[in-house]
């Protein structure tokens, strides 16, 4: 594990270790976490803890043409059962993120520190937000990395209210950003929810080979 300093630079991914940890410390200006999401790194801590930078292996992602639609969520698109925004509320987006109770953890790592560094993000346009509402009430929602010109896409967390708001929001982002021709979409770890609509794990080198990593 590498500590980090006040100057900008990371270690190379494939020296995390068997966790995918990679290094400590440093900060989140957003030319770090720029840096860090162009070579396979991102921030994961809880209050409290020193920044901690992971590069895990292997790597959970979704190829869009790999998009699993359920029966069930097929008729809830058809129905437009809900109305989808991109980037019009992108605060209140990460404030409920980091509110939803996740299973198996106390607290949330969306820290008041990555709230701000991330609204900043999306302030200098890299930090996308996608808002799932049902009359007119947020129920659901999705954010992000848009790495435009790597044609990735980095979600970091998603938040539902009702049932099915998060992945439909999910799922119509998915559509768009396929639209645009982003190739990949990172989705960091393994679940079964992501499994569920197609995600896949893929070694980090094959990862990194997809965002022109040396």
């Amino acid at each position: 594990m590498y500590l980090l300093d006040e100057h900008v630079w990371f270690p190379s991914p494939k020296l995390a270790n068997k966790d995918g940890l990679l290094a400590v410390g440093g900060d989140l200006s957003a030319k770090r976490l720029l840096l860090a999401y162009q070579s396979g790194i991102f921030p994961w801590f809880s209050e409290g803890e020193p920044l901690l930078w992971w590069s895990p292996n292997p790597r959970m992602v979704l190829f869009p043409e790999n998009l699993h639609i359920s029966k069930s969520m097929k008729q809830l698109l058809k129905q437009n059962k809900f109305n989808v925004t991109y980037n019009q509320d992108f605060k209140s987006v990460i404030l409920a993120c980091a509110e939803q109770p996740r299973r198996g953890q106390e607290g949330t790592w969306i820290t008041s520190e990555m709230i701000d560094a991330y609204l900043n993000l999306h302030d200098l346009g890299h930090a996308i937000s996608v808002e799932v509402y049902s009359d007119y009430t947020l129920v659901g929602g999705l954010y992000g990395i848009y790495l435009k010109e790597k044609e990735i896409f980095c979600g970091e967390s998603m938040f539902t209210r009702q049932s099915n708001a998060s992945k439909y929001g999910f799922i119509r982002l998915v559509q768009q950003l396929a639209k645009e021709g982003v190739k990949l979409i990172d989705c960091q770890m393994y679940t079964a929810h992501l499994a569920s609509l197609g995600a896949e794990e893929i070694s980090r080198e094959t990862f990194l080979r997809y965002l022109n990593f040396n």
